[in-house]
């Protein structure tokens, strides 16, 4: 062994060297912990702010709970596999059972119920909110503790698959690269969960992420299979008759380590700082770059996050070759230092003229980010190699669910934080999802126009008939359902609200009641119709289609007319609650005000191409309503841009504290095998 500068040129062993087979199979866990840990945590607060309209702060408040609970589940599923003693070894088993949790988990964490019909259940719009956030919090303790059942044992069992420092390294890259290789698809997830293939015509993003989760799932258990069958535990042989431990031993021992203190400080504080790119960088997109159109920003976030992940596939290549040549501690300053060099470039990059220069951020902060968390898993490893020189046992299960759970908790620190600025920021979520649902009512209407084109009553009218019953018994439905929804309504006691709210509550009131009387007029009417053609004689068939079709179009008009009216009376409201952004609000409401106008003139009986042609005009007009006010959106680009910036100056106050260099790396797995060697009779063991 000898020294180049900083680096250490050595030779691996062939017990140390990872086979291509044991890389791939190990490398493939990454989907889990890189991809849908961060699906989870970025996803499920946007769509819950801007697609549920749930509050941007109790979103970030519940998304620190799990994180707590880590603070126990960690430790003890950590200190649980490091004393299981199976046929399978001690990390193994989790994988198979980890891995299943984590899909069946991640289905039903999107399934957020939702709907009038579940709307209807409660008393009040509070009430339900309160039941939606609930559902969200115990879907993350699910998921988050199906994920730690995999995660702890899986990055325990990389560490003591080679004792080399530098073939750690690799196996931690492959990692990196396999799960950013899967993460290339999931920045589409957004965007796919928007097309109407997934949301249908009147849903949004979270109507379709039900069903993306359903084909993550199916990847998923698949794999978990695979990598269970495949993956050896060489290390087993070294700790299969090695005493068990008490937990609070292995708590202790890890705490007082000096080196393992400041590493996860450094892991900690920049998980916290650059996780608000994370979750903010979701909303600068769509809301400053697009003006709130959410097609548009998930297309732009699909293709930032390709990139995203391309770079972080080929970051693995300079990391391999950087890493051993000025050591990890070096690299890991090297990476920050990308990474806040991402930040600065964002003052110019962030720019609606020209939308893709996000790209050049993008790539800065996705080749920091790959440096530094791989390498820090590896380093893990090492201090673990330190950590049984001077104790004797081997506990990468302990150390690993520690630094997991700071890297958790950095992220959930992110969120929390993030919420609160989001409110303080002003970002009006109620005005989102009420633009949302009127713009999903008018799609509906637009999609019923479009099934009934073909129709064309010269002939066909005979075999259009059990059409038309199937369609009237959906409308039916639809109509009953939102009848009760509208009574539930109308009997809910008015909410102590904020100033400026009070005053609607009176025509608000009003207005479903007008609703009800009609949605119980056309109830009877599609009754009639119903009975009408199950008896129509072929020749009387077209006269009842003709007469039916106006009244499917009734059923959405309805629920159009009253989405508007809740709009325009909270953008009203709005405008005299809130100083900074009034001038924006009294725009959207003037606009708001003209399309309801437009909405309550609507002729369901008008013939459906100029009835189409009308629902298009108010439609494009609809989308713009989605604008934040320019208070709002400069605010969100100076947190998402400064914060990072400031808690990466604290890490680097860690990070140059860390001592263990390579050298003394290299040193400690010397001394480890003279040990093992003496301790074995001059038998070398794996």
């Amino acid at each position: 062994m000898s020294k180049s500068g900083t680096s250490t040129v050595r030779s691996t062993g062939h017990n140390d060297r990872i086979t291509f087979g044991q890389l791939a199979a190990y490398s493939a866990g990454g989907i889990i912990p890189i991809a849908l840990f961060n699906i989870a945590g970025q996803l499920v607060g946007l769509m819950g702010n801007i697609s549920l309209g749930l509050s941007a702060f109790w979103l970030g408040l519940i998304m620190i709970v799990p994180r707590l609970w880590d603070a126990f589940s960690d430790p003890i599923v950590g200190h649980i596999s490091d004393n299981t003693r199976s046929r399978l070894g001690r990390r193994r088993p989790y994988l198979l059972i980890g891995g299943i949790a984590v899909a069946v988990f991640f289905v039903v964490m999107w399934w957020i119920p939702k709907g009038e019909a579940v709307h209807a259940m409660f008393p009040s719009d509070a009430g339900f909110q309160r039941f939606q956030l609930v559902y969200i919090l115990f879907g993350l303790l699910l998921f988050f503790t199906a994920t730690t059942i995999f995660e702890i044992p899986h990055g325990a069992l990389g560490m003591e698959m080679t004792t080399d420092p530098h073939e750690r390294t690799r196996l931690f890259s492959g990692k990196s690269f396999v799960g950013n290789l899967f993460a290339m698809s999931t920045p589409w997830l957004f965007a796919l969960a928007n097309t109407e293939a997934f949301r249908g015509p009147g849903g949004n993003e979270a109507d379709g992420m039900r069903y993306v989760s359903l084909l993550i799932a199916a990847i998923l258990i698949p794999l978990s299979f695979w990598w269970t069958a495949k993956l050896r535990e060489p290390g087993f042989v070294r700790v299969e008759k090695q005493e068990k431990t008490h937990f609070w031993d292995d708590m202790k021992i890890v705490g007082t380590n000096k080196n393992f203190i400041y590493l996860v400080m450094t892991i900690f504080t920049l998980a916290m700082g650059f996780n608000f790119v994370n979750l903010l960088g979701s909303y600068i997109p769509i809301f400053y770059v697009f003006g709130g159109d959410k097609i548009a920003g998930a297309r732009l976030l699909g293709i930032n996050g390709t990139v995203w992940a391309i770079t972080g596939v080929l970051a693995v290549f300079p990391l391999n070759w950087i890493s051993p040549k000025f050591g990890k501690r070096n690299t890991l300053i090297i990476a920050m230092v990308l990474m806040c060099l991402a930040q600065l470039s964002k003052i110019v990059c962030y720019n609606p003229h020209h939308p893709y220069l996000v790209i050049i951020p993008t790539i800065l902060l996705s080749t920091g980010m790959l440096f530094f968390f791989t390498l820090g898993s590896s380093m893990v490893g090492d201090i673990c190699d330190e950590d049984e020189l001077n104790t004797g046992r081997r506990s990468e299960g302990s150390y690993y669910s520690i630094f997991w759970w700071f890297i958790k908790l950095g992220t959930a620190f992110a969120s929390l934080v993030a919420g609160i600025l989001i409110t303080l920021t002003l970002f009006d979520q109620t005005q989102v999802t009420k633009v949302d649902s009127l713009q999903g009512s008018v799609r509906e209407m637009q999609s019923k126009i479009q099934y009934w084109k073909g129709y064309d009553g010269m002939g066909n009218a005979a075999d259009w008939t059990g059409n038309a019953r199937s369609q009237t018994a959906e409308s039916l439905k639809e109509s009953k359902d939102y009848l009760l929804f509208l009574e539930n309504e109308v009997a809910k006691k008015p909410e102590k609200k904020r100033t400026g709210y009070a005053e609607n509550d009176a025509r608000r009131r009003n207005a479903l009641m007008d609703a009800s009387a009609v949605s119980k007029s056309l109830i009877g009417e599609l009754e009639s119709m119903d009975a009408a053609l199950a008896q129509a004689l072929p020749e009387n068939a077209d006269s009842l289609i003709r007469k039916l079709i106006p009244l499917i179009m009734q059923s959405k008009l309805i629920k159009a007319r009253i989405y508007s009216f809740d709009l325009l009376a909270h953008l009203e409201a709005r405008t005299k609650q809130h100083e900074k952004s009034r001038e924006h609000t009294s725009q959207l409401t003037q606009n708001i005000s003209t399309i309801n106008d437009r909405i309550i003139a609507l002729n369901p009986g008008t013939r459906p191409d100029l009835l189409y042609s009308e629902l298009s005009a108010i439609e494009r007009d609809i989308e713009p309503l989605k604008k934040q006010s320019p208070y709002t959106l400069l605010m969100m680009r100076i947190v998402e841009i400064g914060l990072p910036l400031l808690l990466s100056l604290l890490a680097f106050f860690f990070v140059v504290r860390y001592s263990l260099n390579d050298k003394r790396t290299m040193e400690i797995k010397e001394l480890l095998r003279q040990r093992n060697t003496e301790k074995n009779g001059g038998t070398v063991k794996p």
